[in-house]
């Protein structure tokens, strides 16, 4: 691999981007970058730069992205998906037709609240490093884009989606939303982040496969 260079990384549930990043700058011993975050929970496209092209990130961060997303309905956490504290529990049944009566709603320029358990910088501190320590985090509502969503699945209390969003969108505040507007509650169980601009998760490679190339 060249020293300035461009990674399609599969990332794997469990790591955060900034680990993974920690990893290739080990192996390589080289300068790297992310162009944006993936929690923890998700998997798919993670685009790194490293070396030279660590100044093209700027280039990457407003570009479109799709997703596929897993939920759970009946069920509000504090950082919006499974690995959270679970603040209530909601046992009312929801049908089809009124998940895709309020999915409706959720098309073209919309104002999200980023959830507090993000990386989103808040007075010059990770927004998720205030939550952890119990600090109220209020998060300004930011205008972002839906292009298209659409329901996969739907066997209650679960349900499949996937979405073509603008840059800056949460996965976790949509779910959060429809929950919201359902009045039951929905949390994320499974994000995959499938594409960056025009880049696919089909022209990256695992980050195991990545990390035993010979150098």
């Amino acid at each position: 691999m060249g020293m300035d260079g461009i990674l399609f990384v599969d990332k794997p549930k469990g790591l955060t981007s900034f680990r993974v990043v920690e990893l290739i700058k080990k192996k390589f011993k080289v300068k790297a970058g992310h162009t944006g975050t993936l929690d923890p929970l998700a998997t798919g496209l993670l685009i790194v730069l490293t070396g030279k092209r660590t100044k093209e990130a700027s280039s990457f961060l407003h570009m479109d992205k799709s997703y596929e997303v897993e939920a759970t309905l009946g069920m509000e956490t504090d950082t919006f998906d499974s690995e959270g504290e679970v603040l209530w529990r909601n046992d009312s049944a929801v049908t089809r037709e009124e998940l895709e009566r309020v999915l409706k709603e959720f098309h073209g320029d919309i104002w999200q609240t980023p959830p507090s358990f993000s990386a989103k910088k808040v007075g010059g501190h990770k927004a998720y490093e205030l939550a952890r320590k119990g600090v109220t985090v209020d998060m300004p509502p930011k205008k972002v884009s839906i292009y298209s969503l659409e329901l996969k699945e739907f066997q209650f209390p679960h349900f499949a989606l996937t979405c073509d969003v603008s840059s800056g969108f949460y996965v976790r505040s949509l779910v959060h939303d429809i929950g919201e507007k359902l009045g039951v509650g929905a949390m994320v169980e499974g994000v995959r982040r499938t594409r960056v601009g025009h880049y696919h998760v089909e022209q990256a490679k695992n980050l195991e496969e990545i990390l035993d190339y010979k150098v």
